[in-house]
């Protein structure tokens, strides 16, 4: 019985960061909406609660039903959900008259307090909010404050029930990690065991268990994440298991011949299909983004579906669908805006009769690389750079033409092999070109030229959920726009995007 931590997501943007700091000290945890989230079982050691947007003193602040939790099992509310513990069981939240954001230094520590155990007074912590923890109800008893609040942390005498105004899950907050081991392993007593090898070992078994005898059909990116999802598949299932790698016209240059003979070296059985024509006449005339990401998906579905007919007792369609793109595609918490679709999460239409395989739906992407470190895949494929599902598709932006992919898969070329020759792409998160729907003014000789333009974008992340742009040496990005601009006829301007995730997203559309 693999033992977990439970989430709750109030809306918090650190939310999944909580669960990645959760993991990094192997102890498996699961995030669930506030108002939607299973009893817990024998398997549940403890409950965190999130940080929110929200007041709590808002009329549509989120409630939720703790009674099956606290006083039951050890709870830790951050921000939110320490001021949540704090207003609705006897005390008294109001906004702050000084309202604490960024770096701040605990000024005292209760040392008899579990959670702060070897964190001392001075320590760093991060501050995000403007309503504070004005009075506690009896049984409250205060065990951290900084100069501004009194209140900073808290623990109830008579329960292991626990509250911080800062959050612990942020690099800012010098001590969080320890902070959250006493949590989880000091006061949960959780046994840190859940590493790549353990998480291999249960996820196959259930695969074995869930499949049975079927035959499961996988879509194959070239991704480190869907290959990490055949080669478990694989462990699980043999010869049961069938790859399908797409050509949908919307690769790197030359990507389909050297993918497929990757493949090939790693046992798996893979059927290539080569379909760029229909996805290309099928987004003909599209401009709107979330249209090209829903057609691209609709027609990936159309020729799995195709292909699954001649596959005898095909009943799974595996996916490598991750968590960030679960987070990005669907609302956790109810109100939240969905940024965008991904055609890997959400769901099979009705004519198609496969079911749904997700190995890695709970993983970051740092995680679905340490895992595949531990099946023994080779580097080549574990730091290869994120790719999106609907590919060069939503990186042309505007109409998707034939020619328009070209001229993008050749400056893309460029950009990316340079990376690779300058020794960069490993210090590379994701890089990017993006074919913009404008024309320029340029000179080329003694001609006027009014040609394309390209976007380069290259960022610097752990998970995808945030990002910074990486600082390329000058040199190295004039080297990529003249060797764009001199060789592919049709582009003559070359930008470098500078902006992080957010506010702005890695993918432009």
């Amino acid at each position: 019985m693999q033992e977990k931590i439970l989430i709750l997501d109030f809306g918090s943007q650190y939310t999944q960061l909580i669960a990645r700091r959760v993991r990094e000290l192997n102890v498996y945890c699961e995030i669930y909406p506030y108002h939607h989230f299973p009893a817990p079982d024998a398997a549940t050691r403890g409950v965190i609660l999130s940080g929110s947007p929200f007041s709590v003193r808002d009329e549509k602040a989120p409630r939720p039903d703790l009674s099956s939790i606290k006083g039951k099992l050890p709870l830790l509310g951050i921000c939110y959900g320490a001021q949540y513990l704090a207003h609705h069981f006897g005390g008294e939240v109001k906004a702050s008259n000084s309202r604490e954001y960024g770096r701040a230094n605990l000024s005292f520590v209760d040392g008899e307090c579990p959670l702060f155990r070897s964190i001392g007074a001075g320590s760093q912590v991060w501050m995000s909010h403007g309503d504070t923890i004005q009075r506690l109800s009896g049984g409250y008893r205060v065990t951290a404050s900084t100069a501004d609040v009194k209140n900073a942390a808290y623990q109830l005498e008579d329960e292991p029930t626990f509250g911080i105004q800062f959050h612990p899950e942020v690099y800012h907050t010098t001590d969080g990690s320890a902070l959250l081991e006493n949590f989880v392993a000091g006061i949960c007593g959780c046994r840190q065991d859940w590493t790549p090898d353990s998480f291999i070992e249960s996820t196959v078994a259930d695969l074995k268990a869930k499949i049975g005898n079927d035959r499961v059909i996988l879509g194959l990116s070239g991704g480190v994440d869907s290959t990490v999802a055949a080669i478990l598949l694989h462990r699980a299932i043999g010869s049961g298991l069938t790859c399908i790698f797409v050509d949908n016209g919307l690769l790197r240059a030359g990507e389909y011949a050297s993918v497929m003979e990757d493949y090939r070296e790693l046992g798996l059985r893979v059927i290539g299909v080569e379909a760029g024509d229909l996805f290309l006449s099928r987004l003909a005339g599209v401009e709107d983004p979330e249209r090209k990401r829903k057609i691209i998906g609709n027609t990936f579905i159309d020729v799995f579906d195709a292909q699954s007919r001649d596959i005898a007792d095909a009943r799974w369609l595996g996916q490598g669908t991750i968590y960030p793109d679960v987070i990005e595609s669907l609302s956790v918490n109810g109100p939240s805006q969905t940024i965008k679709s991904h055609h890997n999460v959400g769901g099979l239409p009705d004519y198609m009769k496969l079911k749904v395989v997700e190995p890695l739906r709970l993983l970051f992407k740092d995680e679905v690389r340490r895992v595949g470190r531990s099946l023994g895949l080779a580097e080549k494929f574990l730091r290869r750079h994120p790719f999106p599902g609907p590919g060069l598709g939503i990186r042309v932006l505007g109409e998707v033409t034939p020619e328009r992919v070209r001229l993008l898969q050749e400056a893309d070329a460029i950009f990316i092999n340079l990376l690779r020759e300058e020794g960069l792409y490993d210090n590379v998160w994701q890089a990017a070109t993006i074919l913009l729907p404008v024309r320029s003014v340029g000179v080329m000789g003694d001609e006027r030229t009014y040609e394309n333009v390209v976007a380069l974008r290259a960022v610097e992340s752990t998970d995808g959920m945030t990002a910074d742009w990486c600082h390329l040496p000058y040199e190295f990005l004039a080297k990529v726009s003249n060797r764009i601009i001199n060789n592919v006829r049709g582009i003559n301007r070359v930008v470098y995007d500078i902006s992080s995730k957010p506010p702005a997203t890695i993918e432009w559309e």
